[in-house]
C-alpha cells in the first residue's frame, strides 16, 4: 500500500508558496490608480501642506503595497517583518528627534554669534 505523502518518481516539486497571479494584477492596478492620483495632485495644482501631505500619503501607500505583495512580506513570519521594518522606523524616529533639536541648535547659534557683532 502506498504512503499518502509519497511523491511519484520523476515529478518536479517546487518548494515555497504559490500565489494566484490575480492578486498581482490587482496590486498593479491599484498602484496605477495611486500613481494617477499622485499625478492629479500636481495637475489640480494643490499648494502648500495639502500638496505635500497628499504626495507623501500616496508615496507611502505605493511603497507599502510593493513591500507587502511584491517583496512577499505579507506572507512572511512576523520576525522577518520586524527585522525589515523596525530599523527604518527607528531611523525615522531619530530623524524626527534631530529635526526638533535642530531648531534649538539654530536658535542657540544665532544668539551666540549675534552677540559678537
Amino acid at each position: 500500500m502506498a504512503h499518502a505523502d509519497a511523491k511519484p518518481q520523476g515529478t518536479a516539486t517546487t518548494e515555497g508558496q504559490q500565489h494566484p497571479i490575480g492578486i498581482y494584477f490587482k496590486i498593479w492596478g491599484l498602484l496605477f490608480v495611486l500613481s494617477a492620483l499622485s499625478y492629479m495632485v500636481d495637475y489640480m495644482q494643490f499648494e502648500g501642506y495639502l500638496r505635500w501631505f497628499l504626495i507623501l500619503v500616496f508615496m507611502l501607500l505605493k511603497a507599502g503595497l510593493i513591500i507587502a505583495v511584491f517583496m512577499h512580506m505579507i506572507w512572511e513570519r512576523l520576525a522577518i517583518v520586524y527585522a525589515i521594518l523596525v530599523p527604518p522606523s527607528v531611523l525615522l524616529v531619530f530623524v524626527a528627534l534631530m529635526t526638533l533639536e535642530s531648531d534649538h541648535t539654530w536658535f542657540t547659534r544665532i544668539t551666540f554669534f549675534a552677540q559678537g557683532s
